[in-house]
C-alpha cells in the first residue's frame, strides 16, 4: 500500500471534522481523535486512524421507527439513530446483522468513502478511557488484537476544534514512545507489550480501504 502524502491525510481529516461540525449526524458526536501513523508524523501515511466518541441516543422519535421499516427495511430508526438524519441521508443507513440501524456503521458511511485508507473507531467513551479498558480486556483474554494504539491526539471536542493540535499534526510535532513502550507504560509486561505491538502492526498491515469498528464500554 502506497498510502497518502501527509498533507493530503491532514486535509482529509480536516474535512471529516468540518462534516461533523456542519452536517447532521446519526447520533451526537462528542470527540474526534487521530491516532497511529498520522499522529506519529509519518509521511506517507498508510492508513488514517480516527477515534470518534459518540453519545448513545436515548430518545429521538421512536414513533417513526415503523416508517423506516416500511420504506427501507431498517429497524430502530428514531431509537438508535436520529430519524431526521435518516430522512436526509437514507443512502448512509447501515444495519446490524438483525436489521437494526447501527450507529457506528451509519457514521462510517456518512464520514468516509469505501475505498479510502481510513479506519474509524467509534465508542461511547473517551479515547483515553477506552485505551485502558481495551488493554485490560486484551490482557485478560490474551486477545491482543483488541488493544487500541494509545498514541493519539484530540482534535475536536464538544464542538470546539483544537487549532494547536491541528498545527502539531500538520508539522508532525507530536512526540510519542514506541507502541510497545506505550503499552508497558499502561501496565503490560515487557513481553506482553511486544506481543500486542506486533499483533496490532500485523493486523494494520492487512487492512485496506475503509473500515469501521464499533465499541460500547
Amino acid at each position: 500500500m502506497d498510502g497518502w502524502e501527509r498533507e493530503r491525510a491532514v486535509e482529509r481529516i480536516e474535512r471529516l471534522v468540518e462534516t461533523v461540525e456542519t452536517e447532521p449526524m446519526p447520533v451526537p458526536v462528542r470527540e474526534i481523535w487521530v491516532f497511529g501513523d498520522l499522529a506519529l508524523g509519518l509521511d506517507p501515511v498508510e492508513r488514517i486512524d480516527i477515534y470518534l466518541t459518540k453519545d448513545i441516543l436515548l430518545r429521538d422519535e421512536p414513533d417513526r421507527a415503523s416508517e423506516f421499516v416500511d420504506s427501507h427495511g431498517v429497524k430502530s430508526v428514531g431509537k438508535t439513530v436520529r430519524a431526521e438524519w435518516a430522512s436526509e441521508y437514507p443512502e448512509h443507513l447501515r444495519t446490524t446483522a438483525n436489521g437494526h440501524a447501527a450507529p457506528e456503521k451509519c457514521l462510517g458511511a456518512h464520514l468516509i468513502d469505501e475505498g479510502e485508507p481510513i479506519h474509524l473507531e467509534v465508542c461511547n467513551t473517551s479515547f483515553d478511557d477506552n485505551v485502558t479498558q481495551r488493554l485490560r480486556g486484551a490482557l485478560a483474554r490474551e486477545s491482543y488484537e483488541e488493544a487500541l494504539d494509545p498514541r493519539g491526539a484530540c482534535l475536536w471536542i464538544e464542538g470546539t476544534r483544537s487549532e494547536e493540535a491541528f498545527e502539531k499534526l500538520r508539522t508532525g510535532e507530536f512526540v510519542f514512545p514506541t507502541l510497545s513502550d506505550s503499552f508497558e507504560m499502561l501496565g503490560a509486561s515487557d513481553s506482553e507489550a511486544e506481543t500486542i505491538a506486533e499483533t496490532i502492526t500485523e493486523s494494520r498491515s492487512q487492512q485496506s480501504g475503509a473500515s469501521v469498528r464499533g465499541d460500547v464500554v
